[in-house]
């Protein structure tokens, strides 16, 4: 979740009853608090970072020790620290609560998402809640940073899909070359990037802003740090709304392959798009002569790369956004239709700017590894990398071998890996958090599929999980459908939740209607630059 995309605004219809009910474990904390005095951090202006619109977006840093144990507390004799890097938007009335925000990722800066979800939220909401969000350790502008090898990037990277032994090998030793440089150039913070690591920051934020307990909203990978912090911490939390669920059933190198079905499919979507406007594109009347276009396309990049800077990685590293939100289906499929009809490759070298990886993905790609690598175990044969790779393309072609050279670094990882932080099942240490949770996803969901929803419900036992039936958009809430929004309204603000049924669903929400096809050429740029309005931050393949 890198870049931020708009998103239409037309409401969602209610399909289902909306039964609400007061929820007794936040009906006490509904009420206005009294809160220490807010003197742990230092606000003020922002010098780094602007506001959506025209509130005032403050910053602070907070220390946290770098090394911790397993219950959070610092390590006598270790004295290095981390800076984390904070923001905030105070309520324009009277400041009753806190909500925390995170984009996802991992590897993602999370700041700017104090004004962005500001922005977003109704004004009843943004009467009462102050919103505060931090960049993770070793990303945005926390320190120490983690630093990799920004000229990784450069392009034309090699293909992802290889041709044979040989360029396997070359794909192969560029990751291991990456991990090396990322342990190379960070040094001791990668043992120390776990999403533990992260949980415990979040309660460290949450003491030094002198709250007894936090409002939670996690997008994507946010949703697993949610639900960790949640477990750790179970007394410390108020309110937990989690869009677009990481499964927790699923590791992180089973969940990258399952993902990879799952991009397929929403890809698959986007195609059959296109080919319902033949009319405006001219890409194929099936969904399949589309894809046929597209592939074509991502060969002949491989050929000739267009202009001498997108081939076929970089093409599919900008164009996997459309598994993201259908909002991004007119601005692509015009710069595809541009290329192939009209041989104009500035709609694809502006989809490439926009979307793609450059030398200022190091950051939050190392970021990334550094949490996935070391969150899980990962296989340490490459035949069995190679194994489900193959499988994985044959399946899902979109971006199952991108997927899996994505991730691939995590075999040659210095920091080494722990245990999956499992929940609610024995003989797994970690209880599950009991209290009332909000699980919010659309059904298309490509960056995290849907059974994930229903497997973090299934293990919360005080969770209601409401669906976007039909929705294409990695990130729901307050992007949009007011049937979604109005219920994540009443839980933070009324402390009501819709019932819980016997099994899930407990609530279904039509999803927003498909985008128009466009008759003009889309502004890619403006695209992105408006970009979040509609999902979380986009890594390049999210866990």
């Amino acid at each position: 979740m890198r870049r931020r995309i708009r998103a239409t605004a037309t409401a969602g219809a209610l399909l289902a009853s909306l039964a609400i009910a007061p929820v007794p474990a936040l009906a006490e904390a509904a009420q206005p608090v009294t809160r220490v005095d807010r003197t742990g951090l230092d606000w003020a202006p922002c010098k780094d970072l602007e506001p959506q619109g025209d509130e005032v977006l403050e910053c602070a840093t907070l220390t946290v020790p770098l090394v911790r144990t397993a219950g959070g507390d610092r390590v006598p004799g270790a004295d290095e620290t981390v800076e984390l890097a904070l923001s905030r938007v105070r309520a324009t009335g009277t400041s009753q609560r806190t909500l925390l925000v995170n984009p996802g990722g991992p590897g993602s800066g999370a700041r700017r998402w104090a004004s962005i979800t500001h922005q977003r939220m109704p004004e009843e909401l943004r009467e009462v809640y102050d919103v505060v969000a931090f960049d993770p350790r070793g990303v945005g502008a926390s320190t120490p940073a983690i630093s990799c090898d920004p000229d990784y990037f450069t392009p034309v990277r090699p293909d992802t899909v290889p041709a044979d032994g040989a360029e396997e090998a070359a794909l192969r030793a560029d990751a291991q070359a990456y991990a090396e440089a990322c342990a190379e150039n960070t040094g001791t913070l990668l043992a120390h990037t776990r999403t533990e690591d992260t949980a415990h920051d979040m309660d460290a934020v949450r003491r030094a802003l002198g709250e007894d307990r936090i409002d939670y909203l996690g997008y994507s990978y946010g949703t697993y740090l949610g639900t960790v912090y949640s477990s750790l911490y179970p007394d410390r939390v108020r309110a937990l709304v989690l869009d677009s669920v990481v499964n927790p059933d699923n590791p992180w190198y089973e969940s990258n392959h399952v993902q990879s079905r799952a991009l397929q499919r929403a890809a698959q979507n986007f195609f059959d798009w296109v080919a319902r406007h033949h009319d405006t594109y001219r890409l194929g009347r099936t969904g399949d002569e589309v894809a046929e276009a597209y592939y074509d396309l991502r060969s002949e990049a491989r050929r000739n790369p267009i202009e001498d800077t997108v081939g076929p990685t970089e093409l599919e590293t900008a164009v996997i956004v459309v598994t993201y939100t259908s909002s991004t289906w007119p601005g692509v499929a015009r710069a595809l239709s541009t290329r192939i009809n009209d041989g104009d490759a500035a709609g694809i070298v502006t989809l490439h700017k926009a979307f793609g990886d450059h030398a200022d993905s190091d950051q939050s790609y190392g970021g990334y590894l550094a949490v996935q690598c070391t969150d899980a175990h990962w296989p340490t044969d490459w035949s069995a990398w190679r194994s489900d790779a193959l499988l994985a393309h044959e399946e899902a072609p979109f971006i199952g071998w991108h997927n899996a050279w994505y991730n691939a670094p995590c075999l040659n990882w210095a920091a080494g890996s722990g245990d999956w932080f499992q929940v609610g099942d024995a003989p797994h240490e970690h209880r599950a958090y009991t209290g009332p949770a909000l699980i919010v996803h659309a059904t298309e969901d490509g960056a995290t599929p849907l059974e994930g929803a229903h497997a973090l419900r299934d293990r919360l036992p005080g969770s209601v999980l409401v669906i976007e039936d039909g929705g294409h958009t990695h990130g729901v809430a307050f992007t949009g459908n007011e049937c979604v929004d109005q219920i994540v309204t009443d839980y933070l603000l009324r402390a009501s939740l819709p019932d819980r049924r016997t099994t899930g669903p407990d609530l279904i929400c039509a999803s927003r209607p498909e985008p128009r096809p466009s008759t003009q050429r889309e502004d890619l740029k403006a695209v992105a630059e408006g970009a979040g309005a509609a999902i979380p931050e986009l890594p390049g393949e999210p866990g």
